[in-house]
């Protein structure tokens, strides 16, 4: 699945979000607040996923000059 330290907050976030979602709805009256609530929770979901799941994969690294790498190579205990 994902890295060790990952795989607890996903099954947590998932489990709330999917609480809040689907199961939520059915203790608010019916009116147009049901669906703002199916939605506000999926947007809030993807939003920490993709939060989550783009520090996995960064598109780019730090950024060295040549002599810091030389110096590091050498120099790093």
């Amino acid at each position: 699945m994902a890295c060790n330290g990952l795989t607890v907050p996903l099954i947590v976030m998932s489990t709330f979000w999917g609480f809040v979602g689907f199961c939520m709805p059915w203790f608010i009256p019916k009116g147009p607040n049901r669906g703002v609530t199916i939605t506000c929770s999926l947007c809030y979901y993807l939003f920490w996923l993709i939060a989550i799941l783009a520090q996995l994969n960064p598109l780019f690294g730090p950024q060295l000059k040549n002599e810091t790498i030389w110096y590091l190579k050498y120099h790093w205990p």
